[in-house]
């Protein structure tokens, strides 16, 4: 083989791994947005709840200077 071949041989195979490697980083980031967007989610939920806690929409919040039961 000449010297030509080996560098085109060499360029083929790090095109081939280079390939491979972006299929991997693509599968990998579209993992990484579901996860994100299944986050915003819950997060968003969870907002809903906190702003209907703050509204008085749930049961009745226990004045800060009332004494819990136990005492």
């Amino acid at each position: 083989m000449d010297d030509t071949e080996h560098r085109l041989i060499d360029l083929e195979s790090r095109f081939s791994f280079q390939e491979e490697t972006i299929r991997e980083l693509s599968e990998a980031l579209v993992r990484q947005q579901q996860r994100i967007d299944r986050l915003e989610a819950s997060l968003k939920v969870v907002a809903e709840q906190v702003q209907r806690a703050d509204a008085g929409d749930d049961a009745p919040q226990m004045p800060k200077d009332e004494r819990p039961p136990h005492y």
